[in-house]
């Protein structure tokens, strides 16, 4: 059923409802000033006709007939139109319309009372009089039939009811049209969602304002819901580029360690009494490959959920207490190595806890394997972090309630990395001579870089000695804002060619 007909059913049963309640009302209140109109005409009636009680109830008692009987047409007289009832010393005089003799009648009550009696009911007013000095006593009643306004009353009924039985389908009608004209521009929006298909086209929905507020925000719910729908889809698609991008990357990194184990396993076979010496060195070939393989799976597995992560794991968290952690798990991995923390507490960012993890790890690493000294020895990491404003200036105040930022720093005593080979670290499966890594830890820090909007740089270290990797993330508040929205595009699994360099400088 359509809209305008269920309003125009709607309107056809509520208006005649409405009339005959306001009909109701009416009656009721014109039944009220009815009455009060004849009360008050019967008291003003009283006051005349009360002298002309007295009058006969002394001619009565004094005992003179002719001028009782004189005062009894006078008493008629004055009464006119309501009925009239004097009861005395002398008995009963009556005239005109009024109940019954039988029929109880109210006492002195000073106000108009109803008495009903077959079906009759009549408006009563009882009013003590005085014959004067020690003349008789008696009670003086005056009658107004009901039956006028009872007439006028059931005639405003009728009407009433005529009025809402006609009133209603002609209301339908009304209602009907003018709900067919106001909803033009749902029929409009209608038409043109109905054309949309999300599949097979790249449309969308395009609304002029109507100034109907649910026309209005109906459509703005229909593009929400497109907008996000293409949201879902393109996350969608990259879910299955990552899935396809992590398949290829595997496959192809992992050839060449695979047969390079494979090569060792036959040596192994083949030569049974190969020497002791060589045959350690194949086992430890086959380890240092095994070992490889395993980081390069766990690489490519948290590249592949860096770029699937959503906004609603972001948390807000205390990088201090993260350094901390970061730096006790390196020292029980390489228990030589000398890694040391310098930071301050309440430096918190909104962020993912297992990509800045992987991050601090991976920066962590790389400065143990790559920032030995030249001399020899055990590998060296400090990692600090500070507050910064919107610039950052020798000598300025680095207070946290005042920072924009929260800066990470790892410094490494290696030989450092020249400028010109600052941006190719980052690179997919850009390993060092003799690099025992996968190539992807520097390019999964970029990553949580650009997740996170910071800026990343390579750095001399302190003193000129080393390399230092920053990483300015913005900083946040508990009370603070969350970040807006993701980086729209990620594809970090995909083929490094088609992404041009420079992405892990930007600052988002």
């Amino acid at each position: 059923m359509r809209l305008s007909t269920r309003i125009a059913l709607v309107v056809g049963l509520v208006v005649p409802l409405l009339v005959a309640a306001s009909g109701w009302l009416l009656v009721t209140l014109v039944a009220k000033d009815l009455r009060t109109q004849a009360d008050q005409r019967l008291t003003e009636r009283a006051q005349s006709v009360a002298v002309a009680a007295r009058g006969v109830l002394r001619a009565s008692s004094h005992g003179r007939p002719r001028a009782e009987q004189a005062r009894r047409q006078k008493l008629f007289t004055a009464a006119l139109d309501v009925g009239v009832r004097l009861t005395g010393p002398g008995g009963t005089v009556l005239d005109g319309p009024q109940p019954d003799v039988s029929v109880p009648l109210p006492a002195r009550s000073g106000r108009p009372g109803t008495v009903r009696a077959h079906g009759d009911s009549w408006r009563v007013l009882a009013v003590p009089v005085t014959g004067g000095g020690a003349g008789a006593r008696g009670m003086l009643w005056l009658f107004s039939p009901d039956t006028a306004r009872e007439a006028q009353i059931g005639l405003v009924r009728r009407r009433v009811l005529t009025v809402a039985l006609l009133a209603a389908v002609p209301a339908g009608a009304a209602a009907w049209l003018l709900a067919a004209r106001a909803a033009r521009p749902l029929r409009r929006l209608q038409q043109a969602t109905s054309g949309l298909d999300p599949h097979t086209s790249v449309a969308r929905l395009d609304h002029l304002p109507t100034r109907i507020t649910e026309v209005d925000d109906l459509a703005r719910t229909l593009q929400t819901f497109l907008a996000r729908y293409d949201e879902q889809a393109t996350r969608t698609a990259e879910a299955l580029a990552a899935a396809r991008s992590f398949s290829a990357a595997a496959s192809h990194e992992l050839r060449t360690p695979l047969m390079s184990m494979q090569t060792n396993l036959d040596i192994l076979d083949a030569f049974q009494d190969l020497d002791p010496t060589d045959r350690a060195e194949t086992v430890d070939d086959l380890r240092r490959e095994h070992a490889r393989l395993l980081g390069l799976l766990v690489m490519l597995r948290a590249l592949g959920q860096g770029d699937l992560v959503e906004a609603d794991a972001f948390e807000l968290i205390d990088l201090a207490e993260l350094a901390d952690e970061a730096a006790a798990d390196a020292r029980r991995r390489n228990p030589a190595a000398e890694v040391t923390v310098d930071s301050s507490p309440g430096l918190t960012i909104h962020g993912w806890r297992p990509g800045l993890r992987s991050l601090m790890d991976n920066l962590v690493t790389n400065a143990l394997v790559h920032g030995r000294p030249a001399a020899g020895g055990a590998g060296q990491a400090r990692i600090s972090l500070h507050a910064a404003g919107p610039t950052d200036h020798p000598g300025e105040s680095r207070t946290p309630t005042a920072a924009r930022h929260v800066v990470l720093c790892v410094d490494d005593r290696g030989p450092g990395i020249p400028p010109e080979r600052r941006e190719v670290v980052f690179q997919r499966f850009h390993r060092g001579q003799d690099s025992p890594g996968s190539g992807l830890g520097l390019t999964l820090v970029a990553q949580q870089a650009a997740l996170h909007r910071a800026r990343l740089r390579v750095l001399d270290g302190p003193g000129g000695r080393g390399a230092r990797f920053e990483v300015a993330f913005p900083a946040a508040t508990p009370d603070g804002p969350r970040p807006a929205q993701l980086p729209a595009h990620r594809d970090w699994l995909a083929d490094p060619v088609e992404r041009p360099q420079g992405f892990h400088k930007e600052l988002l």
